[in-house]
């Protein structure tokens, strides 16, 4: 008998390990967006062990996109650094398969595709530092409108490694003018999950021509008095992954993320500017 469905506002409030049970149980499937505040969430990409040096080297010469936070043993689902109990083919809420370089599927379990020969490695999330702009009192819309965050390609050009290379995925979000300093200043203080906003203002300037259409995620609206700034993005290794062409890799759904048993940085709270 299938189990009953969760909603996304049900598991507000929920531990991580919560979160991940209802995911594995296969009851929900949704964005994790707002969930398990406080801790870290990661954007992945599994791949097999030939390429994962040189997946690494990109990493490290592109921080801001692909902050490595965990790194599995090859063939081994557990991700044992970030937590307890994490299986890497079962926990994430949905993923993406490619093969040679396009996408074979979306699915919710990868346990009939996992192999002996993959690596996991986990990349920080841009959800962490939301949860630390909304203990600070600033909005952010998509959660506040129960969706998913914008995304964008942009024209940055990446630093490139082996047949790793492309340009910036980047998430857009609207802050008030006045925070916008405030932002920046939180932001910083969590490279681990991508750090300070890289762009703010007209969005031609990094080659996004409409933010009504992003390229995933959800739309959102700028008020008056508001001003979009732009963080680089974990869906940005994805592309770079399906650009490759590699016979088989695996990522998470953008927006769907897995969520982990590492407590974010503690902070206190930050005063405007004035």
């Amino acid at each position: 008998m299938a189990q009953e469905r969760v909603s996304h506002s049900s598991l507000i409030g929920s531990s991580p390990a919560e979160v991940r049970a209802a995911i594995r149980q296969g009851t929900y499937d949704g964005h994790t967006a707002g969930l398990a505040a406080g801790y870290l969430q990661c954007n992945l990409a599994i791949l097999p062990e030939r390429y994962a040096l040189d997946f690494l080297r990109f990493c490290q010469r592109n921080p801001k996109p692909c902050p490595v936070v965990g790194v599995g043993d090859t063939g081994d689902p557990q991700m044992r650094t970030l937590g307890q109990d994490i299986d890497i083919r079962t926990d994430v809420p949905k993923y993406r398969v490619f093969r040679d370089g396009a996408l074979s599927e979306e699915v919710t379990d990868i346990s009939d595709v996992w192999a002996d020969d993959l690596v996991t490695v986990a990349l920080g999330c841009s959800f962490t530092f939301e949860n630390a702009l909304m203990r600070n009192g600033i909005p952010v819309r998509h959660i506040e409108s129960g969706r998913n965050v914008p995304m964008f390609r942009s024209n940055i050009e990446l630093v490139p490694a082996g047949p790793f290379s492309g340009k910036m995925v980047v998430t857009m979000r609207p802050i008030p003018e006045k925070q916008v300093w405030q932002t920046r200043t939180i932001c910083a203080r969590y490279p681990q999950a991508h750090g300070a906003p890289i762009a703010s203002g007209d969005p031609a300037e990094i080659g996004i021509t409409d933010l009504s259409e992003p390229d995933w995620g959800d739309a959102v609206e700028i008020n008056a008095g508001e001003m979009p700034l732009y963080w680089a993005c974990g869906v940005t290794p994805q592309n770079v992954l399906l650009d490759a062409g590699l016979p088989l890799c695996i990522t998470h759904s953008p927006g769907h993320m897995l969520i982990a048993d590492v407590a974010e940085d503690a902070e206190t709270p930050i005063l405007e500017q004035t």
